[in-house]
C-alpha cells in the first residue's frame, strides 16, 4: 500500500526527535481530525495541544500551531468531553474548580470551539453567585513542521517565538505561523510563548477569547473549494442508520475537497485524512463517479484536474494517466493505479452524461477519453486481455473487468458523439468476455471461481479476494440499461454466492481476501481487511444481478460498523469476524475521513433505490431493491438532467419518483 501524499511528500532529511521506523505511522484513530482541507486540526479528546504526535493546526501540509494549552486560575480544565460537530469543526467541555469553590460542584465551564481553517473559540462561563476575578494563560508554540516530517517522528524542537501584534510569530526556513488574540492579551511573554489575560466573570455570565493561527502573509492561501459541487441531498428512513451516514458521508466529502493553487478552476477530492491530503487519480475517479447522484459538477471538475496529467508526448505511454503503485496483496506483485485511472475515465464521462453532464464539459473531455482508449488498444495483448507491466506479465481479473467496462461504455460515448470506432470497441469487449469467460475460471466441485490473475505463462492465481466486486460491477448504458458484465449467468450466480459465504463476508463487510486462503491477514490491505469502496461495489453490482440477500448482508454489516465508527467510515478495516459484542477495528494507517469511503457510503444507500437514469433521451427509471433491507427510504435533493430529484421505496420495495426534472419521462 502507498502511502504518499502528493502535495504533502514525506520527508527524508534527517531531523532531530525519534525517528519511527520506515512505513510505520503514527495511531490517528483515537485523536478527533477536524478536516476542512487545505486546513487541518488534529487534536486528543481532552482538547490540550500538547505538541505531543500529531496534534496541531496544519494548513497545506506545514503544522502552523502545535501546542496551545490553556490554564485557568492557574490550573488545567479537567475535560468532560470532546466530540466532532462536523468535518471540519470540534468542540471540547471542560470545567475549572477554584480554591473558593465550597462544594463538589465545578462553577466554571470551559467551551473549546475548534476550526480547521484555523481559529479557536474559548469561552468561560461562570455559575458561581459572586464575581470571579481569574488569570486566563495560553501557552502556544510550533516546530513549524511538514506533515510528513511530524508522521516519520522527525518534527524537530520548538521554534523561538517573538511577540507580534496581539498575538505571536514563529518564522523558520522561509515558513512563518501568528497567532493573533481576540481581545488582545494584557501580558505577552515571548520566551515561554504564553499570552494572559485577567479576566472578571459577574454571575451567570461568560468571557470569550479568539485565537486565529494563519501562515504568513506574502503566501497567498488556496480558495477552499465551494461545496456546490455536491447537492445537498437528505434521507428520511425507517432505519435511522442511513439519514446518519449521508449526512456524515456529504460532510466528509465537502471537506476534502480540494483547489489546486497553479489552476485554481481544477478541483477535486483528495485522498484521505491525514495521510494523503492530495491528488489520488483513480479514487478521486472513483469517488466522482459513486458520487453522481449528487450532482455531475464533482465528475467535471475531477475529470478535468485528472485529464491535466495526461501523457501527451507520442510513444507506447501516450494517453495514460500517471499514478503510483499499491500494494496488490500477498499473491501479487504492486499494481499501477495509473492503469486504473486511466481505465476509469471514460467510464465516469459516459455515466456521468447518463446523469445529465453539461455538453460543453462532454465535448471539452471527449478527446481525454478517446486518449485513454487508444492508449488501451495499444496496452491490450493479442488474446485482447491487458497485461500488467514487469517479468510476470500477470493479467488481473479486477484489470479485465475495468479494460471490458471502459470498452463498452466507451463506445457508447463515441457512438453518441459519431466518432470512429465505437462497433470495433464493442466487438473487442464481446471477444475479452469470451476470452474471460474460457481462460480465468477455475472449475471445481463447489461450482468454481474466478481466478485472480493469469500470469503470461497461463498459470492461474486461485486465491478467492474481494477484487471479484468488479466482476459484477458493469456500467450504465442508454435507456436504463446496465453494460453486460464478464461472466455468464452461472458464473454470475457462483460469484455471487462465494461473495456472500462466510469466507467472504466478514459480517462487517467483504474482505478483500477470503479468510479460508493462505496468507489471510485481517489488516492485509489486499490480503484480508475490508475496503469499504470494494464493499459498496459488491452491494451494487449484486443488488443489480439480482442477488439481494448477499448484498443485503453486506450493506448491513457496513452500517453496522459505520456507527460503531460514528459515520465516519475508515478506508479499510480489519476482517475479523464479526461476533456477539465485537466491534471492528480499523486499520492503523487508514485515512479518516476518506474519499472513496465517504462516496462509498453515498453509493451503498443510494444502490437501495436502483437509480436509472438516460438524461439525452429524457428518460429516468427505478429499480429497487425488492426485499427492502432498511424499512421505507425517502431520498431528497438529488440531481437528474441538472433538476432536484427525489424518491421513495416503500416497505414493500416499490419505487416511487416525487420529483423530476420536467423533462424526464419517469419510468419503474
Amino acid at each position: 500500500m502507498t502511502l504518499t501524499v502528493p502535495s504533502f511528500a514525506i520527508e527524508r532529511r534527517p531531523l532531530a526527535g525519534a525517528a519511527r521506523p520506515p512505513g510505520e505511522l503514527p495511531s490517528v484513530h483515537g485523536l478527533l481530525i477536524c478536516a476542512d482541507l487545505p486546513g487541518l486540526a488534529v487534536s486528543a479528546e481532552h482538547g490540550q495541544l500538547t505538541g505531543q504526535g500529531l496534534e496541531g493546526f496544519y494548513q497545506s501540509g506545514r503544522r502552523l500551531l502545535s501546542r496551545c494549552q490553556l490554564r485557568v486560575a492557574g490550573r488545567e480544565p479537567v475535560s468532560v468531553q470532546g466530540r466532532l460537530l462536523s468535518a471540519g469543526r470540534a468542540r471540547f467541555v471542560s470545567v475549572v474548580r477554584t480554591a473558593a469553590d465550597g462544594g463538589p460542584d465545578p462553577e466554571i465551564t470551559v467551551e473549546r470551539l475548534r476550526h480547521a481553517e484555523g481559529t479557536e473559540r474559548i469561552t468561560l462561563s461562570s455559575s458561581a453567585s459572586r464575581t470571579l476575578r481569574l488569570r486566563v494563560e495560553i501557552g502556544l508554540g510550533t516546530d513549524l513542521a511538514d506533515l510528513g516530517a511530524v508522521a516519520a517522528g522527525r518534527s524537530g524542537p520548538e521554534l523561538p517565538a517573538s511577540v507580534h501584534a496581539s498575538g505571536m510569530r514563529w518564522t523558520a526556513a522561509g515558513a512563518q505561523a501568528v497567532v493573533t488574540a481576540d481581545p488582545p492579551p494584557e501580558d505577552a511573554l515571548a520566551s515561554a510563548g504564553l499570552l494572559r489575560w485577567e479576566i472578571e466573570l459577574l454571575p451567570g455570565t461568560s468571557r470569550t477569547i479568539e485565537l486565529r493561527i494563519r501562515t504568513d502573509r506574502g503566501v497567498r492561501p488556496v480558495t477552499k473549494a465551494g461545496s456546490g459541487l455536491l447537492s445537498d441531498a437528505t434521507a428520511e428512513a425507517d432505519d435511522p442508520r442511513v439519514r446518519e451516514l449521508l449526512r456524515t458521508s456529504l460532510d466528509d466529502l465537502r471537506a476534502l475537497l480540494m483547489r489546486d493553487s497553479r489552476r485554481p478552476t481544477d478541483v477535486y477530492l483528495a485522498a484521505g485524512v491525514p495521510w494523503r491530503c492530495g491528488l489520488a487519480p483513480a479514487e478521486a475517479l472513483w469517488a466522482a463517479r459513486m458520487t453522481l447522484p449528487l450532482g455531475t459538477r464533482l465528475a467535471a471538475a475531477t475529470l478535468r484536474t485528472v485529464a491535466h496529467t495526461q501523457l501527451r508526448n507520442p510513444g507506447p505511454d501516450q494517453g495514460r494517466i500517471p499514478g503510483p503503485l499499491r500494494d496488490a496483496g500477498p499473491y501479487l506483485p504492486p499494481s499501477c493505479t495509473g492503469v486504473e485511472a486511466t481505465l476509469a475515465f471514460p467510464v465516469v464521462l459516459a455515466e456521468a452524461r447518463r446523469w445529465g453532464m453539461a455538453e460543453q464539459d462532454l465535448e471539452e473531455l471527449l478527446p481525454v477519453a478517446e486518449g485513454c482508449l487508444l492508449w488501451l488498444r495499444r496496452a491490450a495483448g493479442d488474446d485482447g486481455c491487458l497485461r500488467e507491466r514487469g517479468p510476470a506479465g500477470h493479467r488481473r481479473s479486477e484489470t479485465q473487468a475495468h479494460a471490458h467496462r471502459a470498452a463498452l461504455l466507451g463506445a457508447d460515448l463515441l457512438a453518441a458523439y459519431n466518432r470512429p470506432g465505437a462497433e470495433w470497441w464493442r466487438e473487442w469487449a464481446r471477444a475479452l468476455r469470451r476470452t474471460f469467460q474460457e481462460n480465468f475460471w477455475i472449475d471445481d466441485r463447489a461450482g468454481g471461481r474466478p481466478a485472480t490473475a493469469r500470469s503470461a505463462v497461463g498459470r492461474l492465481v486461485p486465491h478467492l479476494g474481494g477484487g471479484a466486486a468488479h466482476l459484477l460491477d458493469t456500467g450504465l448504458l442508454g435507456a436504463g440499461r446496465l453494460a453486460p458484465g464478464l461472466l455468464d449467468k452461472v458464473q454470475t450466480e457462483q460469484v455471487a454466492r462465494l461473495l456472500g459465504s462466510p469466507a467472504m463476508d466478514s459480517g462487517w463487510g467483504l474482505r478483500s481476501l477470503g479468510a479460508r486462503e493462505s496468507g489471510h491477514n485481517p489488516f492485509g490491505h489486499r490480503g484480508g481487511a475490508v475496503r469499504v469502496h470494494e464493499t459498496a461495489v459488491a452491494v451494487a453490482g449484486l443488488a443489480a444481478a439480482g442477488y439481494e440477500k448477499e448484498a443485503t448482508s453486506l450493506l448491513r454489516g457496513v452500517l453496522d460498523a459505520a456507527g460503531a465508527f460514528g459515520n465516519r467510515l475508515p478506508e479499510m478495516y480489519a476482517g475479523e469476524q464479526r461476533t456477539a459484542g465485537s466491534h471492528p477495528v480499523p486499520h492503523p494507517a487508514a485515512c479518516r475521513p476518506a474519499a472513496v469511503a465517504a462516496a462509498a457510503g453515498i453509493h451503498l444507500l443510494t444502490a437501495l433505490a436502483g437509480i436509472r437514469p438516460d438524461a439525452p433521451a429524457g428518460t429516468v427509471a427505478l429499480s429497487p431493491v425488492h426485499c427492502s433491507p432498511l424499512g421505507a427510504v425517502q431520498f431528497s435533493g438529488l440531481r437528474v438532467a441538472g433538476e432536484p430529484f427525489a424518491v421513495r421505496i416503500s416497505r414493500l420495495g416499490l419505487g416511487m419518483i416525487e420529483e423530476a426534472a420536467d423533462k424526464l419521462q419517469l419510468g419503474v
